[in-house]
């Protein structure tokens, strides 16, 4: 029997899932958690250079998505500094470091997607 089906539910954090999927989903789906985690996986940045690298997300959702990240232990926030300018850094923790290898499959399948079906634009 596969490990997903061992139980009619999942838990984690207090939250309960129907399935290991839709708790997987919860912590890195939408439009921005993957693309934020991957811009993350090669190493820490400073919140404005996440914004310079999507610039079609808004600050909000870019701040939003950041403390739902941090919250659900997938990225760290270290302040550096006690007085402004203060110095705020994110980066990977180890469990978000996990979910690399399923980005690069992803940006894989995507890449190859593209390739076969549609193309890239430089604008």
């Amino acid at each position: 029997m596969k490990t997903e089906c061992l139980s009619d539910h999942v838990r984690l954090s207090q939250k309960t899932y129907p399935c290991t999927v839709s708790l997987t989903m919860d912590l890195v789906g939408g439009k921005w958690k993957a693309v934020i985690l991957y811009h993350l996986k090669d190493g820490a940045k400073r919140y404005s250079e996440l914004r310079k690298e999507m610039p079609s997300v808004t600050e909000m959702t870019l701040s939003l998505q950041l403390k739902q990240l941090e919250k659900d232990g997938l990225v760290s926030r270290k302040v550096y500094g006690k007085k402004p300018p203060i110095k705020v850094v994110y980066s990977l923790t180890e469990m978000g470091k996990s979910f690399v290898p399923i980005l690069e499959a992803i940006t894989e399948w995507g890449n190859r997607l593209v390739i076969d079906r549609g193309e890239f634009i430089n604008e």
